[in-house]
């Protein structure tokens, strides 16, 4: 199958530090490429990828310290690779929907005659800001959003969507399951937090948690600076608490700091304060042996298995109660619990056969 990826032109694929949607479509991109398929990926010049690439500036907008309000070059991204697109003869070209300069898809993508999909990878709706205001743009979009075939990385992600999105399947999100095998090495006595700092990740829940336990945990993630209200959480709620003995940080991790990290972790704290559409992470940590505790929220009750693979809990207080009861969980069939669910072949398995499903319907409506 000759396959168009679009990439957001925001963060490099793979990412450095934190992308959760970029880490996803590497993975894809990589998998299907893998399988055979011939794959073009639309993405800055900073990608590195086995698939062909067709960039229009050298960086990625973050790396070009672009703010995320500045929409032009995001949008000339998008319709560059839409215009190349139409030119050839792809049998699939698949979007990815994550920030607010993505929703720009639907109006470029609604009429284009090439079969195509697009993937949700973050909250919907987007026109919104990290201050609390909310706009009302999305409502727009659906002027063109209905013509657009939809893919939910969850069912509670699906659920959660207020408008009338055109959903044609539900794929998990998956891990390039090779670079998660467990070390066999001895667990430490300390538990981890990794993420983005803010607030609904909840790290200042996990170092509540961590305190009322007595256990120690160690942070690990990125602090958004073009987030004004993400870098004052962090330097006031959190940066106080480090002790550099029982609350630990250890700054941004790389892929290969992070698989050391999980995999010396006795357990995973995850206690979201939002109805986060997957969360990899959790996933990361249990293909490295490390369980997870998480609020039952979002799609973690889709990940977690309460008692089997992790468990879900309401609040800090059922947090705290299972910390000590995390050497229950069986930590070696906590990676091919994530190989027979959540890797990057799984998920590109599924794709494909929505990729199927999307060719015929477009064949359908063209007769």
């Amino acid at each position: 199958m000759k396959i168009a990826q679009i990439a957001s032109p925001w963060i490099p694929i793979p990412p450095k530090n934190y992308g959760g949607t970029e880490s996803v479509l590497h993975n894809l991109v990589e998998e299907q490429v893998a399988q055979g398929h011939d794959v073009t990926l639309f993405a800055p010049g900073d990608a590195k990828t086995s698939a062909e690439l067709v960039s229009f500036f050298p960086k990625s907008l973050l790396a070009e310290k672009v703010p995320w309000t500045a929409h032009l070059k995001a949008f000339y991204h998008l319709y560059k690779a839409l215009e190349e697109i139409r030119g050839q003869d792809f049998d699939i070209v698949h979007t990815h929907l994550s920030t607010g300069t993505d929703m720009y898809i639907f109006p470029l993508t609604a009429a284009l005659a090439v079969p195509h999909v697009t993937t949700l990878h973050s909250p919907f709706p987007f026109d919104r800001a990290s201050s609390g205001w909310v706009g009302d743009a999305d409502r727009y979009y659906m002027d063109w959003a209905p013509y657009v075939p939809m893919v939910a990385i969850s069912e509670s992600a699906r659920a959660e969507v207020p408008f009338d999105l055109n959903f044609v399947g539900m794929v998990q999100n998956g891990l390039d399951i090779s670079q998660y095998r467990p070390s066999g090495r001895k667990r430490e006595d300390f538990f981890v937090w990794l993420g983005r700092f803010v607030p609904e990740k909840g790290p200042h829940l996990a170092i509540e948690a961590a305190k009322q336990a007595n256990v120690p945990l160690v942070l690990a993630g990125t602090i958004d600076r073009y987030m004004k209200d993400s870098v004052s959480y962090f330097h006031e709620q959190i940066e106080p608490q480090f002790d550099n003995e029982q609350i630990r940080y250890v700054g941004p991790v790389n892929m290969r700091q992070k698989v050391r990290l999980l995999s010396r972790a006795c357990g995973f704290l995850n206690p979201i304060e939002w109805e986060e559409p997957f969360g990899m992470v959790m996933v990361e940590a249990m293909a490295l042996g490390c369980p997870v505790i998480s609020f039952e929220r979002g799609a973690a009750p889709e990940i977690i298995v309460h008692g089997e693979t992790g468990f879900l809990v309401r609040n800090v207080a059922e947090m705290v109660e299972y910390i000590p009861r995390v050497n229950e969980i069986d930590r070696d069939f906590l990676h091919e619990y994530v190989e027979q669910h959540f890797s990057a072949h799984v998920m590109a398995e599924k794709y494909g056969k929505v990729y199927e499903k999307v060719i015929e319907m477009n064949r359908v409506k063209a007769t």
